[in-house]
């Protein structure tokens, strides 16, 4: 029988490994591309915000489930109607002598509560594919299968407009160790 906490830790490396590749090829997409991908992502974590809010509430006994719909919503409409127009590719500002030019850091490592698991995986996911990071979810344990179902509907969304599928990563040992160790 393997060890909970040194199955979780591997598969946290193994995770950021492979979400560190796909963060190489993501890096040098154009703003359009990103754009696109963003889209879908928050397209359908806004059709399935009622679901994943029914399955967060069924999952963790937290909240009305209505509410975590709310939730879902503003984060996959508000907050990326918000974010949708900001430059994210190449120069973002010319001040004259200073000009800002965006880039990627890599391999975001994203911490899930059970309180409002779906709506922060939403939330967290489409800013970081925006500013054209990786992200690697680890779910809280009581909120776990509707992290990881949140993650699942937007890698599929994304994918399907060009996103390498090691771009979304969803620990499913998740551990304080592994927490840790991501």
């Amino acid at each position: 029988m393997a060890d909970k906490d040194l199955v979780s830790q591997q598969e946290a490396r193994d995770a950021v490994e492979s979400a560190h590749l796909a963060f190489r090829e993501v890096a040098k997409f154009d703003q359009t591309k990103i754009d696109r991908i963003c889209e879908a992502m928050a397209n359908i974590a806004l059709q399935e915000s009622m679901r994943l809010g029914q399955m967060a509430h069924d999952e963790t006994g937290y909240g009305i489930a209505d509410d975590k719909r709310e939730k879902n919503r503003f984060a996959a409409e508000d907050v990326w109607r918000y974010f949708r127009g900001l430059k994210t590719v190449g120069v973002v500002a010319d001040h004259g002598n200073v000009v800002e030019i965006a880039s990627p850091r890599g391999v975001v490592a994203a911490i899930i509560p059970s309180t409002n698991p779906t709506s922060t995986a939403i939330f967290k996911i489409i800013i970081a594919i925006k500013s054209r990071n990786s992200i690697v979810l680890s779910p809280h344990p009581s909120a776990s299968r509707s992290i990881a179902e949140s993650a699942r509907v937007m890698r599929e969304a994304a994918i399907a407009e060009g996103l390498p599928a090691d771009t979304i990563k969803c620990l499913s040992n998740s551990t304080i160790e592994g927490t840790e160790t991501l």
